[in-house]
């Protein structure tokens, strides 16, 4: 049979290289946070530490960003929590001087009330980025350890939107969480969101003992994470494989194929389907998010709290300073981001897999598990070369 095209890209890559401009900077202002949160990337401190780049070393990072040309990169603030940061607002209208596009990643404390919503919104901030993990207070709460958490959250969720204000919902999938998704989908499909993001648990921080997802359960969230386009905003944090299971699901669906059992999906996925399907929601009527290409250092750049540069904040080797080096230089010359750039230097399944280009797997999970970045992504159950329609994905590969 003839290899078939879609219709529209199945998965977007960014229009400019990405080897000479993130689309994305991410900068940790803060390791301070109120919260507890039991899957904490940073393993946030009470108090805000002395060496954090203050505030005209923030605005200098800022410059370096908007150095990169245009379109110049996202510029994302999160922390810990920003609203420790008094000068928050400050930063965010120096950026938006300097030309930037910036979001703000808060925590669900006291400090995010409508006045600081207001205060951003008038600084001129973009969008906001806010984490629920899950669809009740109990759940989410629990999760968070400090009561009042989700009440806040969603709330927040609902003033920004009022605002006028984009708002990405991340919730983090685990197997203390996973069984919340379809409450949180239903709840992004009646509240609105930007986009919601499900975050694949990496295990660093106090993430480490929390319950990650087994390869199989991955493999059914995904399929269901493609399932719910039609009707919610989806995409995946750390859950690059996302992007395999968008091509195998087009591919399926265009030849009328039952990719339950060419995918080999299980009770996990049986579950959340029935559920979500009790909804009622009938025909999607949004058009689907195809997943964007974009990996730890090949699109995306972290820069923490006092200043190193990094792939990603779930990868924390450092490849330089910005108060010594400029973003620019280490984001292009640096031997670890040239290198996580090349689909060569991918070993295991990864390097054998006929979706690297547009996968790569998690290169922070591989460093977390493994202590390689260029491994195999653990969560990934797909054995290279077994997709049994490799003409229609070598088509769409070179589309």
């Amino acid at each position: 049979m003839r290899a078939m095209r879609p219709h529209g890209p199945v998965v977007r890559t960014v229009r400019h290289d990405p080897a000479d401009r993130p689309l994305i900077v991410i900068w940790e202002a803060t390791r301070a946070c109120a919260l507890s949160c039991v899957h904490c990337r940073a393993e946030a401190q009470p108090r805000r530490h002395p060496l954090e780049l203050d505030t005209d070393e923030a605005t200098d990072l800022m410059r370096q960003v908007a150095s990169f040309g245009r379109p110049a990169p996202i510029f994302v603030i999160t922390g810990g929590d920003c609203f420790e940061r008094d000068d928050l607002t400050e930063l965010v209208r120096r950026g938006r001087a300097l030309g930037l596009a910036v979001a703000v990643s808060p925590s669900g404390t006291s400090k995010l009330d409508r006045g600081a919503l207001e205060r951003l919104k008038d600084a001129g901030v973009t969008a906001l980025s806010l984490s629920l993990d899950g669809a009740t207070a109990a759940v989410h709460d629990g999760f968070r350890r400090v009561p009042g958490t989700f009440d806040r959250t969603v709330e927040a969720w609902a003033t920004a939107r009022e605002l006028g204000l984009k708002v990405q919902v991340n919730s983090t999938m685990s197997s203390r969480t996973v069984h919340e998704l379809p409450d949180l989908a239903r709840l992004v499909h009646e509240q609105g969101a930007m986009t919601w993001s499900a975050f694949m648990l990496v295990p660093v921080g106090r993430g480490v003992d929390l319950g990650a997802l087994t390869p199989q359960q991955a493999e059914d969230v995904m399929s269901y994470l493609y399932d719910l386009g039609p009707y919610v905003p989806v995409k995946t944090t750390e859950g690059h494989h996302f992007r395999r299971v968008a091509l195998q699901r087009a591919v399926l669906a265009e030849r009328g194929v039952d990719h339950v059992a060419v995918l080999g999906l299980g009770e996990l996925y049986a579950e959340l389907t029935a559920r979500t399907a009790a909804f009622g929601w009938g025909e999607g009527e949004r058009a689907r998010r195809p997943p964007l290409n974009v990996n730890a250092g090949y699109g995306f750049v972290f820069v923490s709290h006092v200043g190193t540069v990094h792939p990603s904040g779930f990868l924390p080797v450092s490849a330089g300073d910005v108060r010594q080096r400029p973003l620019t230089e280490i984001y292009r010359e640096s031997p670890l981001f040239t290198g996580l750039r090349d689909p060569a230097r991918l070993t295991g399944k990864c390097g054998a897999c006929e979706f690297a280009r547009i996968c790569g797997g998690s290169r922070s999970r591989a460093y977390a598990t493994t202590g390689d970045a260029y491994a195999a992504d653990p969560l990934c159950a797909y054995e290279p070369g077994t997709f049994p329609y490799a003409d229609d994905v070598a088509a769409l590969l070179a589309s």
